[in-house]
């Protein structure tokens, strides 16, 4: 019941919110200028930028590339000196090089992958300004990034007037993410934190306290309880499928999560937005038969992991099989969520690209944690904030391309011919993820003496598989069992969080102005919708089997021999 009224209210909330956000990226006037405007055009004068002048995408993508390098240089200066700055007074020291260099780009790349403990190696003004202002401006980035794409299907801002073959406007790189923060995270941001913070989150900035234990008598008399903005950090957290938290434990913490209310509140966050851009699409792009299409097959796929994933984890821990009734899988989870919340979270957080817990995956039972890591691997089940739709709608290029196969017509879509040069970008795509994925995977696990791998077996397998998986998909969730603050760990894991973050937004990108500027078919009789059952069910086939033949034997050697092996060991036991 529980886990059905959050899917209920996420997504109640997500048809205005998506209304709202149509009307504040559609180009028109809107109520929120009068609001948001002045503001808007200060920061414009500040960064020198003339927010009304159209781009093409080769501008779009050197203008996104450009602020994510400026914006990862000074996140990485700040990690390294942070001992040396103000806003740390509990005296905490500098990061390693690498680690600097893997947090700041886990933090840009929107991933939030964290191999630090944030309580006890970042300083306030490393969380708060550092981590904290990356997780406004990530997110927004990506959306900005889906908006040139959703414009780019439609022929751009000035397809009445451009000829064919002319580059198109997609809108301005820079309105498009500002607007996205100030109109869209601050505001709902701001409305969570004071919600968590009813809850009980902290909210300080006060240092840390010193209390004494509980039990006296032993060794430990006293214990610093670690504060903070917590609430305000966890707010955007979720809301901008971010999911680095202020506490390693991330949401199974207390203080970060306490309450049944507080988990359904950061529950319903993280999955808030990217609902919410499916309705957006539909409202860009005049296309409300698209949008509900997206929305139907986003849901069945979506609804359909998080009852795989309930279902195991509501099944005993088959490793004590014998030893003790148990009523499901609780280990590494909090008493107070249980089994399904535990896994709605788990589920919904790898859908949409956000990685934070309430729960260790590293305890699932090996179904749900297959579960995870495929919502990683299609990371287009909502995804994150606009490279989600971004990979949906990669997905529907590709489906679109295989469907006009099937009928003997050109592939096209919204009127536009998807022709060899789309097509060759959509193959880099397709091959792009299981090449670095399993290549890291593979070199980890071979030499184990270099690379640190810290378990043997199918789980060490699994742990490895998730973690690069995890780092390319943008997720930020972990197998915490492994051993990942390394050299090894931090820098490969540094490749693939860039690979998997730039390449699949860009090249989208540059396929969509290539679509912009070609010449818009009329509907006919013969034009493919993408509104009906058919294609909804094609779009759904086309997505687990590219996922399945691509990833099947590394999911044998992980989360499937390892269900096999428990089983086994299971029977044994009995």
């Amino acid at each position: 019941m529980d886990v059905m009224l959050i899917l209920a209210l996420a997504l109640l909330l997500a048809w205005p919110l998506g209304a709202y956000m149509t009307g504040i990226f559609s180009g028109q006037k809107h109520w929120s200028d009068k609001v948001f405007g002045p503001v808007e055009n200060g920061i414009f004068k500040i960064l020198g930028v003339k927010a009304s002048e159209g781009m093409n995408w080769k501008s779009y993508g050197i203008a996104f590339l450009i602020s994510n390098l400026v914006l990862g240089v000074i996140a990485f200066l700040l990690l390294m000196f942070q001992h040396l700055l103000p806003m740390n007074p509990d005296g905490i020291g500098p990061l390693s090089w690498d680690l600097a260099l893997h947090t700041a780009v886990s933090f840009l790349t929107n991933t939030n992958q964290q191999h630090y403990s944030g309580q006890a190696q970042l300083s306030y003004l490393s969380q708060g300004f550092v981590i904290v202002t990356l997780q406004f401006v990530t997110p927004a980035m990506g959306l900005a990034v889906c908006l040139a794409v959703l414009r780019g299907l439609m022929g751009g801002r000035n397809a009445k007037d451009a000829a064919e073959g002319e580059e198109r406007d997609l809108g301005n790189y820079y309105q498009d993410t500002v607007r996205a923060v100030l109109r869209l995270m601050l505001p709902l941001a701001a409305v969570v934190a004071l919600l968590l913070a009813s809850q009980g989150v902290p909210s300080t900035y006060q240092a840390s306290p010193t209390v004494p234990v509980v039990e006296q008598g032993q060794s430990l008399t006293e214990q610093k309880i670690p504060l903070g903005p917590v609430a305000a950090m966890v707010a955007i957290k979720q809301l901008g499928t971010n999911g680095g938290g202020w506490y390693g434990p991330n949401s199974s913490n207390p203080l970060e999560n306490p309450t049944p209310v507080a988990n359904a509140i950061e529950t319903i966050a993280l999955v808030l937005i990217p609902i919410a851009i499916v309705f957006m699409a539909g409202g860009l792009l005049r296309q409300r038969g698209f949008a509900r299409m997206s929305l139907a097959v986003m849901g069945f796929l979506s609804l359909f992991c998080v009852g795989a994933a309930i279902y195991s984890e509501q099944q005993p821990n088959a490793a004590f099989s014998g030893l003790a009734e148990q009523a499901g899988n609780m280990e590494g989870k909090e008493v107070r969520f249980g089994t399904d919340l535990s896994a709605l979270w788990a589920t919904l957080t790898t859908q949409t690209s956000n990685g934070s817990v309430n729960a260790m995956h590293d305890s699932l039972n090996p179904v749900a944690g297959l579960v995870t890591r495929s919502g990683m691997l299609i990371n287009a089940i909502w995804g994150g904030i606009g490279c989600g739709f971004v990979n949906f709608i990669v997905y529907v290029w590709i489906a679109v391309f295989i469907a006009g196969l099937m009928i003997g017509r050109t592939p096209e879509i919204f009127g536009r011919k998807l022709e060899k040069t789309e097509i060759s970008w959509l193959g880099v795509l397709l091959v792009l993820p299981s090449a670095v994925i399993l290549t890291f995977t593979a070199i980890t696990v071979a030499i184990p003496a270099i690379t640190g791998n810290s378990n043997p077996g199918l789980h060490g397998i699994a742990q490895v598989f998730y973690e690069y998986t995890s780092a390319f998909a943008n997720n930020g969730s972990g197998f915490e069992g492994l051993g990942d603050n390394t050299p090894w760990w931090n820098i490969s894991c540094v490749i693939v969080l860039l690979l998997g973050r730039y390449l699949p937004l860009v090249i989208p990108l540059l396929i969509a102005g290539l679509l912009a500027k070609k010449r818009q078919i009329p509907v006919s009789n013969g034009t493919l919708p993408l509104h009906n059952l058919t294609f909804g069910v094609t779009l759904v086939t086309v997505i687990l089997i590219l996922n399945f033949l691509s990833f099947l034997p590394s999911m044998v050697l992980g989360p499937i021999g390892e269900a096999l092996e428990l089983t086994s060991i299971a029977g044994d036991l009995k």
